[in-house]
C-alpha cells in the first residue's frame, strides 16, 4: 500500500474528522482541528495515498523537551499496512533528537495499539482510572524516553 506523510493542513480536516468519528467515542471537532493547525507547541501529519486521501493521522503537542501524542488514528480498510508505524516513526524520531520523552494515553483494552507502542520503545508508565467516557475505560500511560547527551 502506497502513502506519504505529509503535514495536515485544511483540506484534510473533513477526512480527518470522518476518522475520527470512525475511531473515537469522543471524536474532536472541526475547530479543534483548526486550532491544532495554528498552535506552534503542535505537529499534525498525515498518511494519504496518491490520490490524496488521508489513511491515517498523527497529532503531537511538545512543551518545552516533553512531548504529548493526541492522537493516532488509520483507516480500517488500511490497518495492518505499517500507516499508524510510520507515523509513530516520525515523532519518534524527532522526539530522539529534540526530546527528553512521548508519552500519550491509550485505552487499557486496544492491545494492537499497546502493541504497536511497545515495539517502538514504549513502557507503561502508569494507569489513569475511568479516563476514557463511551465506555468507561482505564487509559494506559506510556512513555517512550530518549537519552539526552549531557552538556
Amino acid at each position: 500500500m502506497y502513502y506519504e506523510i505529509v503535514p495536515m493542513d485544511r483540506s484534510h480536516i473533513p477526512q480527518i474528522l470522518t476518522l475520527e468519528q470512525a475511531c473515537f467515542s469522543t471524536p474532536w471537532t472541526a475547530t479543534m482541528l483548526t486550532d491544532a493547525l495554528f498552535d506552534p507547541q503542535a505537529s499534525f501529519i498525515v498518511a494519504e495515498d496518491e490520490e490524496g486521501n488521508v489513511l491515517g493521522y498523527a497529532g503531537l503537542h511538545v512543551v518545552v523537551d516533553e512531548g504529548y501524542i493526541d492522537n493516532i488514528a488509520v483507516e480500517p480498510d488500511a490497518r495492518r499496512h505499517g500507516v499508524a508505524s510510520a507515523l509513530l516513526d516520525v515523532y519518534c524520531r524527532f522526539g530522539g533528537a529534540n526530546l527528553a520523552f512521548l508519552t500519550l494515553e491509550v485505552r487499557s483494552s486496544n492491545a494492537p495499539a499497546i502493541a504497536l507502542y511497545e515495539k517502538h520503545g514504549f513502557q507503561r508508565a502508569g494507569l489513569r482510572p475511568g479516563y476514557y467516557q463511551h465506555p468507561r475505560e482505564d487509559a494506559v500511560i506510556m512513555t517512550r524516553e530518549f537519552a539526552r547527551a549531557e552538556e
